[in-house]
């Protein structure tokens, strides 16, 4: 396999694509992953990396496109890290995901195949993201032209936008960005413009130093209300400066209707603050999925494509049936969600979930709803599954679960005191088709499959969300 040793420069032929998005190609019979392909291409490419089984290369030249490609609508598309499918026709990319989500569940969790449904596309293309997170950065990525021609009022170390794609330090100034609301570029470019202007430089990765850090953008697709968070390293200045960023967005854009200053000393590039500070409305938008109202603050998990989320909640809410399930558990229950649809067809719902601030957001949302028939506890899941006896002597035992971890799926100690708890029904929400297959391959001891439905929250993307429906065996 001397013919695959890094730098070498060979030719593919695309076949399909794996998880994680990336191209598969193989050369008599060897295993080459390639980034931001897609099937019926024939690349010149680089090999980066040389293992026993595989290789990865990057790509050097299309040299004859796939009969599937479309013309993507975004300019930063091929350098962006934010999406990696727009050449890909939705139809397409739909059945792709329902392929990968029968890839990961057959491979690692041993699951028939036909149990996978064909997914539910998002009902928007674009626009759908209610919420994005923007970087800072002292080192912008630069195209090929800058190289040696600078571009004028663009400095090389400054830049506000997403990162591109295998850079964790590199950032790309966004000029145009079709997920979230229209709106959202407009705010980072006045964001961007007054950020250079002050003159305080953005935050520095490599050495930990400077003030400016991220830009976070919710929106609601009801109200058509948006929040803004500025995120800073401190500054003795800092609260006083953002203020006054603050009064320029709230008279350039009356649709911004709520403005919060964070502030993060953590060296981490995690864009959450250790302390908000409120600079105006209400610190919180209201987002309606169905007939459900939602209070979302800066650090409250929500799903971020709402109309795809309402989705996503009603499958969950089929396997409950129509109200013979009592009393339903909700795991990760973030802003109570998934709880409050499905305490309408319950007697009682009672969410759990580790984010104060989720917590009390899930708490107003219910009354927001005049349901109450929720309760939501704050704790660590694998903590309180530890010695469930507890919650069963408080609550009694469910009749139905529904977890929706985060990506990393469950830790390996609640989901075996999940299997031991013994629900007769869990339904499993996963955005990540290897921890949901990781995790069922443990649940499936004790409980049988009924489907596996993905659904699309994400258009672009290799992300898939999917509901498992389980069943307590005999």
């Amino acid at each position: 396999m001397d013919s695959f040793r890094k730098g070498k420069e060979l030719q593919f032929q695309v076949e399909r694509l794996t998880f994680g998005g990336k191209g598969l190609a193989r050369v008599d019979g060897f295993v080459v992953f390639l980034e931001r392909t897609i099937p019926g291409q024939r690349v010149l490419a680089r090999i980066t990396r040389k293992k026993p089984s595989y290789a990865e290369a990057k790509v050097l030249e299309v040299l004859a496109e796939s009969p599937l490609a479309v013309k993507p609508r975004c300019t930063h598309f091929g350098t962006c890290g934010g999406c990696l499918w727009q050449n890909l026709p939705y139809d397409v990319q739909l059945q792709v995901k329902r392929d990968l989500v029968r890839e990961c569940l057959a491979h690692l969790g041993g699951i028939q195949e036909d149990l996978v449904f064909p997914t539910i596309p998002s009902p928007q293309e674009y626009f759908y993201r209610n919420k994005m997170e923007f970087s800072f950065s002292n080192r912008r990525w630069l195209g090929p032209d800058e190289l040696s021609t600078p571009t004028p009022g663009k400095p090389r170390d400054f830049a506000l936008g997403l990162h591109v794609l295998g850079f964790y330090d590199k950032v790309l100034d966004i000029d145009e960005c079709h997920l979230q609301s229209p709106l959202a570029v407009p705010i980072l470019k006045e964001v961007r413009r007054f950020a250079l202007a002050s003159g305080l430089p953005p935050y520095s990765t490599k050495n930990h130093t400077g003030f400016w850090r991220f830009l976070v953008i919710r929106d609601s697709k009801v109200q058509g209300s948006i929040l803004v968070e500025v995120i800073t390293a401190p500054h003795r200045n800092g609260t006083s400066l953002v203020a006054q960023l603050a009064a320029a967005l709230q008279d350039k854009f009356p649709e911004i209707t709520t403005l919060v200053h964070g502030v993060s000393a953590k060296k981490a590039q995690i864009a959450s603050a250790d302390s908000r500070a409120l600079l105006f409305g209400p610190g919180y938008i209201e987002e309606h999925v169905g007939d459900l109202r939602f209070r979302i603050s800066p650090g409250s998990f929500f799903q971020t494509n709402t109309q795809a989320a309402r989705l996503l909640m009603d499958q969950a809410a089929e396997a409950v049936g129509n109200g013979e399930t009592r009393l339903i558990w909700d795991l990760y229950c973030g802003t109570g969600a998934l709880a409050l649809r499905l305490a309408k067809t319950a007697a009682q719902v009672i969410g759990f979930e580790i984010v104060p601030e989720a917590v009390a957001d899930a708490q107003v949302n219910a009354g927001l709803n005049g349901l109450d028939n929720c309760e939501f506890v704050l704790g660590d899941m694998r903590k309180l599954l530890t010695r469930p006896e507890s919650l069963l002597d408080r609550y009694g035992g469910p009749g139905l679960v529904v977890t929706d971890p985060p990506r990393a799926g469950m830790h390996p100690r609640v989901v075996e005191s999940l299997a031991e708890l013994g629900p007769p029904r869990i339904v499993y929400v996963s955005c990540n088709p290897a921890t949901l297959a990781r995790d069922l391959k443990i649940l499936l001891e004790r409980y049988r499959p009924l489907r596996i439905q993905p659904v699309d929250l994400f258009p672009h993307t290799s992300h898939i969300e999917a509901v498992a429906v389980l069943e307590k065996k005999g």
